[in-house]
């Protein structure tokens, strides 16, 4: 609510600087606000009695909208990418399917990796299964598995997301140090032991 709107017969009002200006009726406070040129508006109605601060409304609803506006631009819709294969894919095939859904992933967008089986090879789904679970685990630097394949009538799928920027930086992290670690190691073997001659 915002000036004349303000009926109350008693309010507590906040200056245009944020400084309190106490208790007093609707009236004087929307005579303070009209000698500042400015709007009264009430920022608290549950509270008793409601609080209502001097401001430049017009101002406020172009900040306020300004702001949303600023979110919702920085803010990321992730889409759900889907790949199909069958059971009996070639390995060319394979890699060219692992090569667009890392693409996909690196985008930041979630991954729905399907394997459909047609006839007979309802049979053998557990290839099916062999096929999801090395494409995760190819995948699996840039993304992590939600959950582990499942079949669901003629189809077997996983669902893959992203990484996060920080997760991906404590995993290299991690590995740089176990390198290291590595290397330390294998020149402490190399070194030669001194041998004492008599």
């Amino acid at each position: 609510m915002i000036n004349e709107e303000i009926q109350e017969k008693e309010i507590r009002l906040i200056g245009e600087d944020g400084e309190q200006l106490g208790l007093m009726s609707s009236e004087d406070a929307m005579a303070i606000a009209e000698e500042k040129e400015l709007d009264l508006v009430m920022i608290s109605p549950a509270a008793k009695p409601p609080v209502c601060k001097i401001m430049d409304y017009g101002k406020f609803r172009f900040e306020q909208s300004k702001r949303e506006k600023e979110a919702k631009k920085n803010q990321r819709v992730m889409d759900v990418k889907e790949i199909r294969m069958s059971p009996g894919i070639g390995e060319n095939d394979f890699n060219t399917k692992l090569k667009n859904g890392q693409k996909f992933l690196t985008d930041g967008d979630r991954l729905k990796v399907t394997v459909r089986f047609r006839g007979r090879e309802m049979a053998h789904t557990s290839i099916g299964e062999k096929l999801l679970k090395d494409y995760a685990a190819k995948c699996a630097e840039i993304a992590n598995l939600d959950k582990d394949p499942k079949l669901e009538g003629r189809t077997m799928s996983i669902f893959l997301s992203p990484k996060s920027q920080v997760q991906l930086k404590k995993e290299q992290k991690a590995k740089k140090q176990a390198e290291e670690k590595a290397a330390e190691q294998a020149a402490s073997d190399e070194a030669p032991a001194k041998e004492t001659v008599e």
